[in-house]
């Protein structure tokens, strides 16, 4: 095999040796008014003991008028020395709901202040402030209202409540069929902790039962073990998405007579043959025949089942030559238990796993 293609829309080369970190990038804490029962201390002790690398707490800033830096991130709780913690919120606007990411602290009150600007003036807003901006769940109520071309990335798994989310991919498929290299996510949104004195094996009335930390869980593929790596992973499109912290991680990965391509690269087709691989790394629960199903422009191109011993699943397929073509996998099967939040499995249903896609002919400029 050639040495690895590096993409033509990003300036790292990520495929050649990197990390791959689990973590949340949606939830709240009771600085949110609608949350209870959460404070920061507890999320976060409860992601070190699941083993999580990275954490976003993203509370409402309306709640607290826009200074979640003297609530969240100023709250006693807001640190840990095995977490990478991001500095965001939730910016809950009339049109509607975007998170917000920073390695560091920034000003936020100056963006809640221009929440229902001009896109043209939130970009320059977003330029000045430094900040990722992830468009949240955009198919619900709270729908995301802003331009997509502000966005740095998107939410396409938000709870453990998969169904309500089928309309999310097609507004995301719709967006990389226009062109737009859009890296996905998921989040958690959980709101509500166990009360305390209560055990988690309660009715599923109980949020934090069936919607909590890792549901879904978000693994990025980062060039090393920092939060602006991390960053720069997630709008490459380094990333996949699995509906808890235990289920196996998709990869996508394609081969032709010009090298390798990971989730994320974008590579010149000329209408020669490649060969896709799927893997599912971590631990697929063992014997099983994993179902992937596989995209391609927004249509269904073939369903392929996982070897039940390695995990891994072919395709081939002839992007066409000088005409945009992308691959993404969604994989179904049944879910690995996660024993800390035992109603989730069922919120899930059978969608084990997404991946991002795989470009070609893309412009990186677009």
């Amino acid at each position: 095999m050639t040495e690895p293609l590096q993409s033509s829309a990003r300036p790292d080369t990520f495929n050649t040796g990197g990390v791959w970190l689990k973590g949340d990038w949606h939830m709240h804490s009771h600085h949110s008014l609608d949350s209870s029962n959460n404070p920061p201390a507890k999320i976060i002790a409860f992601a070190e003991r699941m083993g999580f690398d990275y954490l976003a707490i993203t509370d409402h800033d309306v709640h607290v008028l826009g200074d979640v830096a003297a609530n969240t991130w100023a709250d006693p709780g807001f640190k840990s020395d095995r977490l990478m913690l991001f500095y965001g919120a939730e910016l809950t606007a009339a049109r509607g709901h975007i998170n917000i990411f920073s390695p560091e602290p920034y000003d936020h009150q100056r963006l809640f202040d221009a929440r229902d600007a001009r896109d043209w003036d939130l970009r320059e807003v977003k330029r000045a402030l430094g900040i990722h901006m992830s468009a949240n769940h955009p198919s619900t109520k709270n729908h995301y209202g802003f331009s997509f071309d502000l966005a740095d990335s998107i939410e396409v798994w938000n709870t453990s409540v998969w169904p309500k989310n089928v309309p999310a991919l097609r507004i995301w498929d719709d967006m990389l069929k226009s062109g737009r290299m859009l890296g996905a996510r998921g989040g958690s949104d959980s709101h509500h902790g166990t009360p305390v004195g209560e055990e988690v094996e309660t009715p599923l009335t109980i949020e934090a039962s069936y919607n909590y930390v890792g549901t879904p869980t978000t693994w990025i593929y980062a060039r090393e073990r920092s939060k602006s790596a991390i960053l720069d992973a997630l709008v490459a499109g380094r990333a996949s998405i699995s509906a808890n912290p235990f289920n196996p991680r998709v990869e996508l990965h394609a081969y032709s007579e010009d090298g390798r391509l990971m989730m994320g690269d974008n590579a010149p087709s000329d209408g020669r043959p490649v060969e896709f691989e799927i893997s599912l790394a971590g631990e697929p629960m063992a014997g099983v025949q994993y179902r992937a199903h596989v995209v391609k422009n927004r249509e269904p191109l073939c369903t392929v089942l996982t070897d039940p011993q390695n995990g891994l699943a072919r395709f081939t397929d002839i992007p066409e030559a000088g005409v945009r073509s992308y691959y993404r996998v969604e994989i179904y099967g049944p879910q690995t238990p996660y024993p800390q939040v035992p109603f989730s499995m069922a919120q899930s249903g059978d969608t084990v796993a997404l991946s991002n896609p795989i470009y070609f002919n893309y412009d990186p400029e677009f």
